[in-house]
């Protein structure tokens, strides 16, 4: 299970939302294993006067923070950040200085789905890749 929030300017977002989208997805599904059917994403378009970063970045800028439960490994969690990286740019253009991803990981009885604690959910994916 993870949930994807995407930061970007309103015209960042208005640009990009469906390659961003399927660049996010792709990655889960190749690097995390996730099932083609599991998307869970939100978009949060930003005015300029309310997303400041520094001047090395463009106004492609986008934060990308996704929540997922624990357990993959260091090496799974690089590669599947290195393939975010190569997907953005190669279906939106967007270059890897403008990128900035976190990974915040939490334990699954930390999660309530579908009125359920998701320790004790049966998932049709494994977390631990």
């Amino acid at each position: 299970m993870s949930q994807i929030k995407i930061y970007a300017l309103d015209e960042t977002i208005e640009l990009h939302r469906d390659n961003l989208s399927k660049a996010i997805h792709q990655a889960l599904v190749k690097e995390l294993k996730y099932p083609e059917e599991k998307r869970f994403q939100r978009f949060i378009p930003l005015e300029s006067k309310n997303f400041i970063y520094p001047a090395d970045r463009s106004t492609s800028y986008i934060i990308i923070e996704i929540s997922m439960f624990d357990g993959r490994t260091k090496e799974t969690k690089k590669a599947f950040i290195k393939t975010l990286f190569e997907n953005i740019n190669n279906l939106c253009g967007i270059d890897s200085n403008d990128v900035e991803i976190t990974i915040f990981e939490t334990p699954k009885e930390n999660w309530g789905i579908r009125g359920e604690n998701a320790d004790e959910l049966q998932l049709n994916y494994k977390v631990s890749v």
